[in-house]
C-alpha cells in the first residue's frame, strides 16, 4: 500500500520535516540564476506589482528556462532525501508496485494531452478573434526543446513532493488516508497563490488548484502510486506551454497562440472541477478496475 507499510519508528514525521527543509533549500538554490540575471541586467523591480510583470522582463524562452531551473536542482535533492535520509528506494515515493508503471504515465499523458489540445484548438476555431497566431519556427523549436526537457521535470518534482513525499509524511503523522489527501491538496492550492494568474483572476482561483490537488490525490490513493498524476500533470503543463500563452500566465513562452481574451473563472472552473475531473476519474477507474473506494480513500492504519 502506498501510505501504509512505512515504519514510523525508523522514519518518524520529524525526519520528513528535515527532508522537506533540504528540498526547499535546493529549490531556493535553483533560483540564484534568475536572481543574478535580474541583478546584472539592472532591472528596477521596486515598481513591479506582481510576478507577471517580472516575467515580462525576461526573454520568453530563456525566461522559461530560468524559471524552471529550481526544479532541476530540486530533483536530486528529493532523491538524496528519500534514499540517504530515509534509507528507502526512490521508487517508494512513486508507487507501491514492484516497479514504476510507465504505461500508466503514458496513458494519462496521452489522454489529457489530447483532451487539452482539443479544448485549446476548439476555442481557437470558435473564437478566433480572441487569439493571435504567434508561430515562429526557430523560436518555437527552441521552446519545444526547453519544454520537452524541463516541463516533465517540473511537474514530476511537484508530484514527487505533494502526492509522494508529503502524502506519505502526513500518512505517518495521522495514520489514515483522507487527512493526507486534504492537507496536500490544501498546501498545493495555497502555494499557487503566488502565481501571476491569481493577480489576474483573483484568489477564487485557488479553488481550481485545490480541486486539482484533490483530483490528483484521489487518483494517487486509488491507484496506490503517482504514475497517473505524473502523466496528467506533465501533459497539462506541456500542452498549454507549447500551444497557448497569455500576458498574465505563469509561463511566458513563444507558443503557437497568444490568448488576448479577458479571462474569467465562471463556467470554466465549474466544468473542470465538477465535470472533467470526475469523468477522468471514471475513465481511470474503469481501465484499472479500481475497487474498495472507501478503504482506499478513508482507511485508517495503526
Amino acid at each position: 500500500m502506498f501510505l501504509e507499510g512505512i515504519d514510523s519508528k525508523i522514519n518518524p514525521f520529524i525526519k520528513y520535516v528535515k527532508g522537506l527543509l533540504i528540498i526547499i533549500f535546493f529549490h531556493f538554490f535553483g533560483q540564484i540564476p534568475l536572481s543574478l540575471y535580474l541583478i546584472f541586467n539592472k532591472f528596477n523591480l521596486e515598481n513591479l506589482e506582481n510576478q507577471s510583470q517580472i516575467f515580462s522582463l525576461l526573454p520568453p524562452n530563456f525566461g522559461l528556462f530560468l524559471i524552471l531551473i529550481p526544479f532541476l536542482t530540486t530533483l536530486p535533492a528529493i532523491w538524496y532525501v528519500v534514499v540517504k535520509l530515509h534509507n528507502q528506494s526512490f521508487k517508494r515515493i512513486v508507487t507501491s508496485r514492484k516497479k514504476i508503471d510507465f504505461e500508466k504515465i503514458t496513458f494519462a499523458f496521452l489522454l489529457w494531452g489530447l483532451i487539452s489540445a482539443i479544448m485549446v484548438l476548439s476555442d481557437y476555431f470558435i473564437n478566433p478573434h480572441d487569439y493571435e497566431l504567434n508561430f515562429k519556427p526557430l523560436s518555437f523549436l527552441i521552446l519545444f526543446l526547453i519544454a520537452a526537457l524541463m516541463i516533465p521535470i517540473q511537474t514530476s518534482v511537484e508530484e514527487l513532493i505533494f502526492r509522494g513525499y508529503l502524502m506519505q509524511a502526513f500518512g505517518i503523522l495521522f495514520k489514515n488516508r483522507w487527512i493526507p489527501l486534504i492537507f496536500t491538496a490544501g498546501i498545493f492550492g495555497i502555494l499557487h497563490l503566488w502565481n501571476p494568474e491569481i493577480d489576474k483572476l483573483g484568489t477564487e482561483l485557488i479553488w481550481y488548484y485545490i480541486g486539482t490537488g484533490l483530483f490528483l490525490g484521489i487518483i494517487t490513493l486509488m491507484d496506490d502510486g503517482i504514475e497517473l498524476a505524473l502523466g496528467f500533470h506533465a501533459a497539462n503543463n506541456l500542452v498549454t506551454t507549447i500551444l497557448v500563452t497569455a500576458s498574465w500566465t505563469a509561463f511566458q513562452t513563444e507558443s503557437i497562440l497568444i490568448d488576448n481574451s479577458e479571462p474569467s473563472l465562471g463556467k470554466e472552473l465549474f466544468i473542470t472541477l465538477l465535470i472533467i475531473y470526475p469523468i477522468l476519474t471514471i475513465i481511470f477507474a474503469k481501465k484499472y478496475q479500481w475497487k474498495n473506494w472507501k478503504k482506499q480513500l478513508f482507511n485508517s492504519f495503526g
